[in-house]
């Protein structure tokens, strides 16, 4: 594992002594000291992949890019890798990887470039993506029916002892009065805002929904 990582790095310019000394460093921080002197093929796919990654950054670049990193690790390795993303991060080191598991770019990333259809219909920031989609309500009253009910927004949807409703523009105290004040009973309210995978599934469809009006417009001329 030493001898690759050095090198990796050699391939970059670094000496193969400094990457010798490096890359034993390296793999005793990430708990691969004990591989050190193994070959490649000898290790699991998880050691292995880390190996790789050190490679990479053994010449201590400041600009990283990954293809799908998390593929084909169990969740203790994918861990070990969110761990090693946000160390480098936190080193000034900027980090690109694409990735079909969104739950890793909202965790990590800043900012995202959502990819449909072979086009971006979306790159910015994490939380701006997040915003696209309203902030979902989720109430649970005592009280099964009264004149409260009006004040309820009408895309409120019940299921079973909940509503659920997109907040409010005018946000949630004008309501939460009127539901007081109608003595509703409210036993739990929350907020939810969406996820990134919401978000995701919402531009994705947008994209997709404007590519088929493009395309029929097409047809027709």
């Amino acid at each position: 594992a030493i001898e690759a990582i050095a090198f990796m790095g050699a391939l970059r310019g670094l000496p193969l002594k400094e990457g010798r000394a490096r890359g034993a460093e390296l793999l005793e921080r990430h708990g691969l000291g004990h591989a050190a002197d193994r070959q490649i093929r000898q290790l699991s796919k998880g050691m292995a992949q880390t190996v790789q990654l050190l490679g990479t950054l053994v010449h201590r670049p400041r600009l990283v890019v990954l293809d799908e990193p998390f593929s084909g690790l169990d969740a203790i390795n994918q861990g070990k890798l969110e761990v090693m993303i946000r160390a480098l991060a936190e080193d000034g080191v900027t980090v690109i990887f694409s990735t079909h598991v969104i739950h890793h770019a909202e965790r990590l990333c800043e900012g995202v470039a959502i990819i449909a259809g072979g086009k971006v219909p979306y790159a910015g920031s994490v939380e701006a993506a997040r915003d696209r989609i309203p902030a979902q309500v989720r109430l649970e009253t005592r009280a099964r029916e009264g004149a409260w009910l009006a004040a309820l927004p009408k895309d409120a949807r019940r299921n079973g002892d909940f509503f659920q409703f997109p907040l409010p523009e005018t946000g949630i105290e004008p309501l939460l009065r009127q539901l007081i004040e109608g003595e509703a009973g409210i036993l739990s309210l929350s907020i939810e805002r969406a996820g990134l995978h919401d978000a995701f599934v919402a531009i994705a469809g947008e994209a997709a929904a404007r590519q088929l009006e493009a395309d029929s417009a097409e047809v027709q001329a």
